[in-house]
Order: structure tokens, then sequence, then C-alpha cells
């Protein structure tokens, strides 16, 4: 028996979902990766301030990495894994800026925003598909990264 049919979800909803929560894969992983960047190579004064805030929000990120890949399992489909995906599908870009403190909390939130519009989209899908388990969790996402987004704009003085 198919996950669909246990979770009481139509299969025909599943698709255009886990298309949606695949693109919102690519675009963590690449999120991912740039804030590592940042961690690794971030310089100047600020570099005690935010060599751990980089790490903290890295960490949190694998973590939704996974939590994503699991819920495309869940819904019966197939988590890309490949980077040459990633960079196809995402709309958040490689950062070559890693070095400077002010660009990297800018690239951050550019991210956040990215990602808060995808999971924005996948909680009106969602919501008509009558998919509680993604809605719930891309709110729970939401309501995180809204306050990460409020810190790092003060870091910025905004």
């Amino acid at each position: 028996m198919k996950n669909s049919s246990i979770i009481g979800l139509k299969e025909t909803d599943l698709t255009p979902i886990s298309k949606k929560l695949n693109e919102l894969l690519a675009n963590y992983s690449i999120f991912y990766q740039n804030t590592r960047g940042a961690h690794w190579n971030i310089k100047g004064s600020e570099f005690f301030t935010l060599h751990p805030k980089f790490e903290e929000l890295y960490n949190n990120l694998v973590l939704k990495i996974d939590e994503i890949a699991e819920r495309i399992l869940t819904l019966g489909a197939t988590p890309n894994h490949n980077y040459s995906d990633y960079l196809t599908l995402s709309t958040i870009k490689e950062s070559k800026e890693v070095s400077d403190g002010t660009k990297c909390v800018e690239n951050i939130l550019a991210s956040f925003k990215i990602v808060i519009d995808l999971q924005r989209e996948l909680l009106e899908i969602t919501e008509a598909a009558g998919d509680e388990g993604t809605n719930s969790q891309m709110s729970d996402y939401i309501t995180e990264q809204e306050k990460e987004v409020w810190m790092y704009n003060s870091y910025l003085g905004k």
C-alpha cells in the first residue's frame, strides 16, 4: 500500500508538493554550503561574533535539509541529492563573498527571503491538498526564520 493512501492524501496532489519540496531542498543545500563557506572564511573584527553564529545557522540548515528530504520520501517521491541538480533548481546561487561579515549577512538575508517565499508557496499548495504534515513543517520553519531575519537585520543596523 502506498504512503498516500495510508496518510490520506491524493496521489495527484503529491507530485506538485514533492516537486516544490525538491526545489526547497536545492535552495537549502546551496544556502547551507554558502553558510559553511562564510563560517570557514569570515575575517575581521566581527570574527568572534559571526563565526559561531554562522555555525549555529548551518547546523540548523542541515537539520532542515534532512527533514525536507524525509518529507519528500514520506510523500512517496525521491529527494534530489546531486549538487548538479541543486545548482539547476536553486534560486540561491553559490556565493563567492565569504570573508566580509556584512556581505555574508546580506547574503544570508537574501537566502532567507528565497526560502521563506518558497515555504509560503508550499503553505498554499499543501493547504489546498489537505497536507497538514508539510504545511505544519513549513509554518514552523517560517516562524523560526522570521525571528532570524529580525536578528540578522538588527546586526546590520536595520
